[in-house]
């Protein structure tokens, strides 16, 4: 599939999503300053979330009840949260003109249909929240909206993911579907709950389908274990500055620790090669000096037969030379010359 400008495949070089979400703080040139940091530290995606407070959260639902995870650590109600993070629809043109500017794709989360038609002209794909799983409508809403799709799963059992899926292939090929685990209290203890072998599952189940990674663990250990798994669209948060007040800046990753993890994740991704078993060209001197090939314990005249003890396995092996498990192959043959003790036996020193 192509996300915008980029290839994105199951043997293509990982592709890095930078989702600055809400840490813009209200400021569209914080948003800005955040595309160009994200850009140099390596992401090839500044993600935004297009959302309306009213209709994504209750403001009711949720003053009725205790603050839940992360969100216990607000000041603020979740509903003002939600609020101050919203993006003006009036933002999208110029996020997408200043990704264009700075040569990175740009991408969003809608959460509402309307969210959905607005930024239709500015993405290269949709990226649907672990949130909005169940809700069907809007999965499908996008679906038909001929954008590959970005599924996250997380806080989902299989069942919903499959329901999710199904609705998804009936309109739309081009799927990338990630593994999620949604804390977001950058503790180590979700190190316990990433699962990244359900990325094992998804491969047998989905064969066709890009994998990925929506993360929110500290550090990048979890991305280098899901490109190991076959992932190749990573996603996690991103900000210039963790010390920020704000909803996502605590377990976010910053400009140096992004360009680390890309930096490690590309070593990783070319370490890991294309899966044929075969000699490497970086092997082909140490082959030779490390492989054994046959050499004579004494010289043979020509005519003669050569027995076994006359062989012995020994390094080098040159070019020409005869690997031991061919040794049944020349115990018995006749040398056409003279050979020397301790030089190897080639195939054209024996008569047939």
């Amino acid at each position: 599939m192509r996300i915008g400008t980029l290839d994105v495949n199951k043997n293509s070089k990982p592709i890095f999503i930078a989702d600055i979400a809400s840490n813009h703080d209200g400021s569209i040139e914080r948003a800005y300053r955040l595309i160009e940091l994200a850009k140099e530290a390596g992401a090839d995606i500044a993600k935004f979330q297009n959302f309306k407070a009213e209709l994504i959260v209750s403001r009711n639902g949720f003053d009725s009840m205790p603050k839940q995870s992360h969100q216990a650590q607000w000041e603020k109600s979740v509903y003002q949260v939600y609020q101050e993070a919203s993006v003006c629809d009036e933002w999208t043109i110029k996020l997408k003109e200043k990704c264009d500017e700075v040569g990175i794709e740009y991408m969003t989360s809608p959460y509402d249909h309307a969210s959905v038609d607005w930024a239709l002209p500015y993405v290269g794909a949709f990226k649907i929240g672990s949130g909005d799983i169940t809700w069907l409508d809007i999965i499908e809403y996008m679906a038909k909206k001929e954008k590959p799709i970005l599924l996250a799963t997380g806080a989902a059992t299989l069942e919903e993911v499959k329901r999710a899926v199904d609705i998804i292939e009936k309109y739309n090929k081009d799927l990338v579907l990630l593994q999620c685990n949604t804390n977001y209290t950058a503790d180590l203890e979700n190190f316990n709950h990433i699962n990244l072998n359900v990325l094992k599952q998804y491969e047998l189940l989905y064969p066709k389908c890009i994998l990925g990674l929506s993360d929110h663990t500290p550090g990048h250990v979890a991305v280098l274990g899901a490109i190991a798994l076959g992932a190749c669209v990573i996603e996690k948060h991103f900000t210039d500055d963790n010390t920020r007040m704000g909803p996502d800046h605590k377990f976010a990753m910053n400009p140096q620790s992004w360009r680390k993890m890309v930096d490690d994740s590309m070593t990783l991704w070319k370490a890991l090669g294309d899966g044929n078993k075969k000699v490497e060209k970086n092997e082909l001197e140490s082959r030779k000096v490390q492989q054994r090939s046959l050499f004579l314990t004494k010289s043979i005249g020509a005519g003669q037969i050569i027995q076994n003890e006359d062989l012995i396995p020994l390094r080098p092996i040159m070019d020409d030379g005869i690997p031991p498990y061919a040794i049944a192959q020349v115990v018995g043959k006749k040398a056409k010359r003279d050979l020397k003790v301790d030089t190897y036996v080639k195939w054209e020193d024996l008569l047939e």
